[in-house]
Parts: C-alpha cells; sequence; structure tokens
C-alpha cells in the first residue's frame, strides 16, 4: 500500500535522494547536498507544497507544487512543477496517486486548478489525460532564458 504525505522540514532528507535522481533525469549533475538545501528553503519559506508517496517504508515518488496568479480570473492556481517516481516504482499508480492528491488539494484550498508542462516525448502524458488533465492547444508556451 503506498501511503502520500505532505512534507515538512523534518522530511526533505528522505525525499532529496529522489529530488536528486529527477534532477539528473533532466540531465542535470548530481548535487545531493544543493537538493537537501533547496528542498529546505522552499518549505522554510512556505514557498511551495511537497507531496511524497511511501511504500515498504521507502520514499518512492513525490511532487512539487508552486502557487501562482491568474489576473485574469482573480484567482491562486498552482503550477505542478515536479513530479517523479522511482524507476523501479513506475507502472504501479504511484504517479497516479501523487497527481490524485495534488487535485485534492488544490480543490481543499479552493485555487482555480493546477497547471503543468512536460516534455513532447514524455509517456506521463497517457497518464495525465487519463486522470483528466487536458492538453492546451489553444495558446504557446515561450521561454526567455538569462542564461
Amino acid at each position: 500500500m503506498t501511503t502520500i504525505k505532505k512534507a515538512t522540514i523534518a522530511h526533505v532528507e528522505s525525499i532529496a535522494y529522489l529530488f536528486n535522481s529527477y534532477r539528473i533525469f533532466y540531465k542535470q549533475k548530481s548535487n545531493y547536498k544543493a537538493a537537501v538545501n533547496f528542498l529546505t528553503e522552499r518549505i522554510k519559506k512556505n514557498e511551495s507544497d511537497i507531496f511524497f508517496a511511501i511504500k515498504d517504508n521507502e520514499v518512492v515518488g513525490f511532487t512539487q507544487l508552486y502557487t501562482t496568479f491568474s489576473s485574469v480570473s482573480l484567482e491562486k492556481i498552482f503550477i505542478l512543477n515536479d513530479l517523479y517516481v522511482s524507476e523501479n516504482q513506475r507502472s504501479k499508480n504511484i504517479g497516479a496517486d501523487l497527481l490524485n492528491k495534488a487535485k485534492e488539494y488544490c480543490l481543499e484550498k479552493k485555487y482555480k486548478g493546477l497547471a503543468l508542462e512536460t516534455a513532447k516525448d514524455n509517456p506521463a502524458q497517457k497518464l495525465y489525460e487519463k486522470l483528466g488533465w487536458e492538453k492546451d492547444t489553444h495558446c504557446f508556451h515561450y521561454f526567455w532564458s538569462a542564461k
């Protein structure tokens, strides 16, 4: 059975290993200490909400939500910025459990909704669509990089 919990400072070191693996997946250099520091700062400053999955006393997945705002609707929304499940735990509904927890939390906070961005070739798109997420086809996403 999988349990989903909201992270506190006490959970950071347990989650940081997966967070570091997530960053490596996206072609970043391994840096466990930086992962711990980043997550600690987000929680201390109340800048993100992190949920993590535990199975057989092991942290096997996490998702991180950031609050932003919709000027048009005058409401808060969450950006589901990070979602990661250990490779050996994929296809076991852990990703779905984390996504559903994010939806539940969004409703609890009375936010407008959740937004996420994913790579065009990410197979998780099938899971998102299965769980009721809709692909945005009426606008483009742009990014300007200062680095």
